[in-house]
């Protein structure tokens, strides 16, 4: 069915008038409605927070009501939908049952998310291609290694989407960049539906945001809208055979080929490790007796560790950070140059501090199970502190897998008691500390409990496995209250991470 969205394929498309509703005012609603005003779009924008007083969105308001957007807030702003629309434009988080969101479909009305409108703001000729990115773990530290790849092979690149620089904002830059490095949500993909990404990958899938989606199966589904429309290269791990069930089922463009990643011994069109070697079995000439070499572990070691010692999930992650930019033509060199300039963001298994021979790991970004086994599985004995909101998420299986590696476990936070429950049914010789605090301060009584229990030779690892809003505003608060509480505790320095200095 034509409707009004159809031609807008484009910036210099037929925007002018257009009648949009942004729904939300959060970072991408407030990117969509400047963006959408630039055209000469009709815009109004509702939400049910007002924006706090000095935030960024505070300040916008008024600039936008100048440049002739309307503006309505409270909870009363976001049930109805208004009448004679053409668009709506929601902010990734709200659910497609939302009422507004639900009157919209059932009215025929599109509703797109930020990232469909970045796509489609787009230059006719000459845009930069994207290299997309899901899964549920691991997304931001594998298109941030990819950024650092393209910037090693010359490129004007950026990471975009679910990290960093909004997607609009960087497909709007006055100076064009050559490619962009896109992190994806389930959110995103879900209300994504015309994109044509260059090279794609799904890292993992794991149960995650079922509350948001309804089901383990409607999450997957939309993890899998990754590789449709897939021009070079679908990029999916092997040892994750749903990845792969999703390329199989993916609608591609012709000549697509699928490029598997392997933290073994690489097959054909596989990108894999042979001894310490990074080895590209996909992208050259004659794959079947030949492989360029990416790099070796080394460049992945942070400086003075032993590369032997480089965790599974971050070789994953490089690996298909380099399948990626192979794909968009980078060279090898560019690949290794890139992955050595690498820095991780902060809160994701940084070291602390190593004291008495016990070492403190903040890995608050394992805000899931499936996250926080793999950080488990990267040390052989652990004291443990994990909690917080589990969302719904199973642990049993996360504790059986990897109860044999834990000293002990300091539980915190609003569902501790579940994760005590899976302890008790998989791992009963495990010694639970319960911390009872749910304030802030319950991170100083966690670590304290965590050296009283620890050994020379153990890592104390924050990776709650749990979503952090129930103490903390937000992981990273969450990782800095741990940095904190080791350095009041142990004498460790000053309170703050590597990656924070």
């Amino acid at each position: 069915m034509r409707t009004r969205t159809t031609d807008l394929t484009h910036r210099d498309g037929p925007w002018a008038g257009l009648r949009v509703l942004v729904a939300g005012f959060g970072v991408s609603g407030q990117a969509a409605a400047d963006a959408l005003l630039q055209v000469d779009a009709d815009v109004r924008v509702v939400d049910a927070k007002e924006p706090a007083p000095g935030s960024r969105g505070h300040e916008l308001v008024e600039i936008l009501g100048v440049l002739g957007a309307r503006l309505d807030f409270g909870p009363g702003a976001t049930t109805a939908l208004p009448d004679d629309l053409d668009l709506v434009v929601t902010s990734p988080g709200w659910r497609p049952d939302q009422p507004l969101l639900a009157a919209a479909a059932e009215a025929g009305v599109p509703v797109w998310g930020e990232v469909e409108l970045a796509w489609r703001m787009r230059p006719e000729t000459g845009a930069a291609p994207w290299l997309t990115l899901t899964g549920t773990n691991g997304k931001t530290t594998t298109v941030q290694m990819l950024a650092s790849i393209l910037r090693a092979a010359g490129l004007r690149a950026t990471s975009a989407g679910n990290v960093g620089t909004p997607i609009l904002d960087a497909v709007l830059d006055p100076e064009p960049y050559d490619v962009i490095a896109v992190e994806l949500s389930s959110f995103q993909l879900h209300w994504s539906h015309s994109l044509r990404p260059r090279a794609s990958a799904c890292l993992n899938i794991a149960p995650d945001h079922v509350d948001w989606h309804g089901s383990f199966e409607a999450y997957r589904d939309a993890k899998a809208k990754i590789y449709e429309n897939t021009e070079v290269a679908c990029v999916y791990a092997v040892d994750e055979p749903e990845t792969m069930a999703m390329v199989e089922q993916a609608e591609v463009v012709e000549g697509c080929r699928a490029i598997g990643v392997t933290r073994g011994v690489p097959g054909l069109s596989m990108v894999g490790v042979v001894e310490d070697v990074l080895a590209d079995r996909a992208f050259v000439e004659d794959r079947r007796t030949s492989a360029a070499e990416l790099g070796t572990l080394a460049d992945l070691a942070p400086p003075g560790t032993d590369p032997s010692a480089v965790a599974p999930h971050l070789l994953a992650d490089a690996l298909t950070a380099a399948a990626l930019a192979r794909a968009h033509g980078v060279p090898a060199s560019a690949v290794r140059d890139g992955l050595r300039a690498f820095r991780p963001e902060p809160h994701r298994a940084a070291l602390v501090a190593t004291v008495d021979g016990v070492t403190f790991v903040d890995d608050s970004k394992a805000t899931n199970p499936h996250a926080a086994a793999a950080s488990l599985a990267a040390h052989e004995s652990v004291v443990w502190i994990a909690g917080g909101l589990l969302k719904g998420a199973d642990v049993d299986p996360l504790v059986e897998a990897h109860g044999a590696r834990l000293r002990a476990a300091v539980l915190i936070g609003a569902d501790r008691a579940q994760i005590a429950a899976a302890l008790s049914r998989h791992a009963p010789d495990v010694p639970v500390i319960d911390i009872d605090a749910t304030d802030t301060a319950g991170m100083d009584l966690a670590v304290d409990a965590a050296i009283g229990a620890a050994r020379p030779g153990d890592v104390v690892l924050l990776a709650p496995a749990a979503a952090s809003m129930d103490m903390f505003r937000d992981y990273g608060a969450r990782g800095d209250a741990f940095v904190a509480a080791v350095a009041r505790a142990s004498g460790a320095g000053d309170g703050t991470s590597e990656e924070d200095r």
